[in-house]
């Protein structure tokens, strides 16, 4: 790739440089997922005559009202075209409108492609300084030009490990309004790469403090000050932030939680996006309490939220509607926060008696391939409540309930809601004489239900058990049959 991109500059005589992103991670050792190139001319002509020089290539046009920017898609290979910014025509002007030092770094091409010839690094704004020592600093008036480069500035925080300079987190909170000028789906973009890093927690708590977070996330906010019983040690809010502290925890270590089973919880971790929507559902899981708190004067003033996680569900698809969330993402993270209590009322079950294998089967359901998930939610829930209340246990009993659960999943559950059924639709209307509708969703999953708790074994045992059913609907409801 790099070759052809030479061709082009020899052939059009002009120079070209890598720049940005390219640049600083090439400088940490880190591989670039892509190539970003500058150049003094028009970038939409080069991108062109880059697909022709290989043969191939689909373009993606990347402009602003400002800026000409073109994207060049070759088998695995990417490379960002631009051309030099705002009208400027040296690359150091062009490198001075950038976002950040370390994005404002600069290497000729016709040099990194000379043999013998020593690298010459362009960098009029400090950025390798700022490189070493860890440091994201904004370049002048980049938040003017750009809202979201805040928000951009923290991703990098939050991918490089570095921290933001004291004059930055200044400059942001004295523009931090403007971000609701960005666009949901940049500023989505840039949080789904917050989540996705190992530090999102620490970010989060210098975008709170920096005041931005609270602009981006205000139903978060509504939690502040609203005290909880006795169970807890903080506020919602604070609760909150200590949730996804604990979750990356948890996720940093997770074999410490769930010894017994962490081949299903590792399994579980990788699948795509199962990271950062557990880290959401922690962040967000409570969302609903703000609305539902109450008071019971009849119960010694009793602090109680019903049903909060049903309204965390409606209050969080529509932040993630407004944010531009994909339907998978909402589904997942929404799920979580609608299931998050369950655990705690099967230990409350589980402390006063055996669980029965239907409670272990409606839960398997509703979770179904989230379950893992569902736990490691309930743990860093628990972690994140430390009130004097609390069960000594809880974080135990999480963690045997799961291997509870799963056990009961593995040899009994499993077998039945994945293996062949032993009546279909057509033996309910040639044995009963029934029309098809509702009832036969409730006698196939009574039909389960049975099965898994060793009841019905075969289809003799099957059919004796529809007509017991139908005898009992019968007798319960004469005017219904």
């Amino acid at each position: 790739m790099l070759q052809a991109l030479l061709r082009l500059s020899v052939k059009n005589d002009v120079s070209l440089y890598m720049v940005g992103g390219t640049v600083r991670d090439w400088l940490l050792g880190r591989t670039a997922g892509d190539i970003d190139i500058a150049a003094p001319c028009s970038a939409g002509v080069l991108a062109k005559q880059l697909r022709t020089e290989l043969g191939g290539g689909t373009l993606v046009d990347l402009s602003g009202p400002e800026d000409e920017a073109v994207r060049v898609v070759w088998r695995n290979e990417q490379v960002d075209f631009a051309t030099f910014r705002a009208g400027t025509v040296t690359i150091e002007e062009d490198l001075r409108l950038r976002d950040f030092t370390v994005n404002a770094m600069a290497i000729p091409l016709a040099a990194l492609m000379a043999d013998g010839e020593s690298i010459r690094l362009l960098d009029p704004t400090g950025g390798l300084a700022d490189l070493r020592d860890g440091r994201i600093r904004h370049c002048p008036g980049a938040f003017v030009a750009d809202p979201l480069r805040m928000l951009r500035g923290y991703r990098l925080c939050a991918m490089l490990g570095f921290h933001l300079v004291d004059k930055t987190r200044a400059e942001v909170k004295k523009h931090a309004t403007r971000i609701a000028d960005a666009a949901a789906e940049r500023v989505g973009y840039e949080l789904r790469m917050i989540f996705n890093s190992p530090r999102t927690s620490l970010v989060l708590q210098t975008m709170d403090e920096d005041g931005l977070l609270a602009l981006l996330l205000p139903e978060l906010y509504r939690g502040a000050g609203v005290e909880q019983p006795e169970f807890h040690h903080l506020d919602v809010l604070g609760h909150s932030f200590l949730a996804l502290a604990t979750m990356e925890e948890i996720l940093a270590n997770p074999k410490r939680f769930f010894p017994s089973r962490i081949t299903e919880i590792s399994n579980y971790l990788q699948q795509e996006y199962a990271l950062s929507c557990l880290k959401w559902a922690a962040l967000l899981h409570d969302m609903g309490k703000p609305a539902t708190r109450d008071v019971q004067a009849g119960n010694n003033g009793r602090v109680t939220f019903y049903r909060h996680d049903e309204k965390g569900v409606q209050i969080f698809r529509e932040f993630a509607e407004r944010s531009r969330w994909s339907k998978a993402d909402i589904e997942r993270t929404g799920g979580f926060i609608a299931m998050h209590m369950h655990p705690f009322h099967l230990c409350n079950v589980s402390r006063e008696g055996k669980i029965t294998r239907r409670a272990a089967l409606n839960l398997c359901r509703r979770a179904g391939s989230d379950l893992p998930g569902l736990f490691l939610l309930a743990m860093a829930d628990s972690m994140a409540s430390r009130g004097e209340k609390k069960p000594e246990r809880m974080e135990e009993e999480l963690a045997e309930l799961f291997d509870f659960v799963q056990k009961m999943y593995d040899d009994h559950i499993q077998p039945v809601l994945f293996g062949p059924r032993l009546l279909d639709g057509k033996d309910l209307i040639k044995e009963f004489a029934l029309v098809p509708g509702p009832l036969f969703t409730t006698l196939f999953d009574e039909l389960e239900v049975a099965r898994v708790e060793g009841k019905v074994t075969d289809r003799q045992t099957a059919l004796a058990f529809v007509a017991t059913y139908l005898q009992m609907l019968t007798v319960n409801h004469p005017t219904s049959s």
